[in-house]
């Protein structure tokens, strides 16, 4: 992957709530949303697998309607999963549960998937985490293959030839990039209307490759 211009922006999220049953589709879909505006979408299943066996380790062992935090971060290049809750006593144990058990394989699950995971113990309550290998190079690197190098380098390209000095800096901010990949898409926009294209086709065509993850080179 060539260099990143600009670093992508995953900010720490955290969200208080009581441990229901109800709650867990509702958290699953909050980490879905963030990591897929995170640029990760590869580690959404195994995030939310964790979130659903971490709050539901809290509502057997702890109690329903315990409050909780879910908190969501970046270590290094791992995700980084979060439940916080105000019970020092309930630790997460990581038993050999039968095949057929009913309960005891959450936490066995939970650790075939993540790299690692663990206790922190505090004065008053307790944060279980694991984290999530991404394979990215850096914290605020990205994923995405060839067509992202491209993107990326046309970009960089538009702030060379002063179309948009906004790209012009090495350390430009991820909105400052959205602004200057607007200008290219404009400009091929007006590039096919001026060729007999119909534009607008081609962004239905566009976002039909995009949203099935059209991998073509």
């Amino acid at each position: 992957m060539s260099d990143c211009r600009c670093g992508v922006l995953r900010r720490a999220w955290e969200l208080p709530f009581l441990a229901e049953p109800e709650e867990v589709a509702a958290l699953r879909r909050m980490v879905r949303l963030h990591l897929t505006r995170w640029g990760l979408p590869e580690v959404v299943e195994a995030a939310q697998l964790c979130v659903s066996e971490l709050v539901a380790n809290v509502i057997t062992h702890v109690g329903p309607h315990t409050p909780t935090t879910l908190r969501l971060t970046m270590k290094d290049t791992c995700v980084r999963v979060e439940i916080g809750d105000p019970d020092t006593r309930a630790l997460p144990t990581l038993i050999a549960a039968r095949a057929d058990a009913e309960s005891g394989r959450g936490m066995a699950l939970l650790d075939a998937v993540v790299d690692r995971w663990g206790v922190i113990l505090r004065s008053d309550s307790k944060v279980t985490w694991c984290e999530l290998a991404t394979g990215l190079a850096s914290p605020t690197g990205h994923t995405g293959g060839p067509r992202v190098d491209r993107a990326e380098a046309l970009i960089g390209h538009y702030g060379e030839r002063g179309v948009s000095r906004r790209v012009a800096d090495t350390s430009l901010t991820v909105a400052a990039a959205e602004e200057a990949a607007i200008d290219v898409i404009a400009d091929l926009l007006h590039w096919l209307r001026a060729h007999g294209c119909d534009p607008d086709e081609a962004l239905d065509r566009a976002e039909t490759r995009f949203e099935a993850g059209w991998t073509s080179a």
